[in-house]
């Protein structure tokens, strides 16, 4: 009987824990989902990121079309290797040489609405036949309009119709910019690859005679030479040329013509059918620490007169070789580069203000800039003697 009392006391007081427990014990409890940690529902701190980059292909769709293929057929003669043995000259002669093909391959990029193609001196070199292919399927064959050894740069021409056209950068580019390299690297078709400006303005590299280089590390491999190095509008920056390699292939240091450079040599070759420089007749070197110990002035570094041609522009003047070179007008010459560049830039028959040492005495001399001789296509120098 006693139990009987009890009982509705008892279920009381259990539905009175249940209910207590549901909303001070388990607040998060009222649906069957997995329980919640309470670091979970800590907000989530905030991170500083920068927006990405999703795709560069806005700047490849409009820059690819008018860059190009390349492909050179050239007639090489060759005596048959036997014949350099004596014994088979005796008794077969000399026999007549042998003549095949040669074909090469390299990248251009169209330039005007007119068909005027850039490409790189070494890639048209000694052609016999030059085919340009697009992007679109169609090929032409090309004539060369001029060359410039001296930058190895070269001008064709095509004839077709609604040609595409990869527009000059007007802006210069900066270090850190990133650049995508547009060419025909080992004849597997057209490619992009990716990186950033990794130097400006690089000179004294032996690779031309007037170097003014864009260093990238956009992967540039043989094939690429000629082709565009563009920025993420799409922009031509610059034409690729060359590569440092140990192994043939791409290490990530990769060289190109600035755009500014390549658009006025071929706006020269185009109008004069080549490209006229400024020429003092002068060899010049680095200095020589030994000779210059008398400079009182350790910021003026100059070069030294090598040499000089005889009746020519410098000759003229009375610069003697011996001679350091300190200043050219009002810029200090820190290099043998450099004061090649200025000479060259400079139009011929205007006149140069120089400043030099001679037997530990300052000497100004005014030179009349002459016109320079036309380059050899394989005269590489590296000085401004011709």
């Amino acid at each position: 009987m006693r139990l009987k009392t009890l009982l509705p006391w008892i279920l009381l007081a259990g539905v009175l824990t249940y209910v207590f427990a549901q909303q001070h014990w388990w607040p998060d409890n009222h649906s069957r989902s997995a329980p919640t940690f309470a670091s979970e529902r800590l907000p989530a701190p905030a991170v500083a990121t920068s927006p990405a980059v999703g795709s560069y292909a806005s700047a490849v769709n409009a820059a690819a079309p008018a860059v190009v293929n390349i492909y050179t057929t050239q007639k090489v003669r060759e005596r048959n290797p036997f014949m350099s043995d004596p014994f088979f000259r005796r008794f077969f002669g000399e026999g007549q040489p042998q003549e095949r093909l040669q074909a090469s391959l390299g990248s251009g990029v169209i330039v005007s609405p007119e068909g005027y193609v850039l490409t790189n001196n070494h890639v048209v070199a000694q052609a016999d036949e030059i085919v340009v292919a697009l992007k679109d399927g169609r090929e032409t064959r090309a004539r060369i309009i001029g060359t410039d050894p001296g930058t190895d740069l070269a001008v064709l021409k095509i004839d077709l119709d609604q040609l595409p056209v990869l527009p000059f950068r007007e802006s210069p580019m900066q270090v850190g910019d990133v650049v995508l390299a547009i060419g025909n690297p080992f004849g597997v078709g057209q490619t992009v690859t990716q990186g950033i400006i990794s130097a400006i303005g690089r000179q004294g590299l032996g690779i031309n005679t007037f170097e003014d280089f864009i260093q990238t590390d956009a992967a540039i491999n043989p094939g690429n030479s000629g082709g565009a190095l563009i920025d993420v509008s799409g922009n031509m920056v610059g034409i690729n040329t060359a590569i440092f390699s140990q192994s043939g292939g791409s290490l990530g240091i990769g060289f190109a013509i600035p755009g500014a450079l390549s658009k006025s040599v071929m706006q020269s070759i185009i109008k004069d059918g080549k490209v006229v420089r400024g020429w003092l007749g002068i060899e010049v070197q680095a200095l020589n620490p030994q000779r210059t110990s008398h400079i009182v002035n350790s910021a003026s570094k100059g070069v030294t007169i090598a040499g000089i041609v005889r009746g020519g522009p410098a000759h003229a003047a009375g610069i003697k070789p011996g001679d350091t070179l300190l200043r050219l007008n009002d810029t200090e010459m820190n290099n043998a580069s450099q004061a090649i560049n200025l000479i060259a830039s400079l139009k011929p028959g205007s006149t140069l203000q120089a400043q030099l040492l001679r037997n530990k005495e300052p000497l100004e001399l005014k030179v009349k800039i002459g016109e320079r001789p036309t380059q050899l296509e394989d005269g590489r120098v590296r000085d401004d003697r011709e």
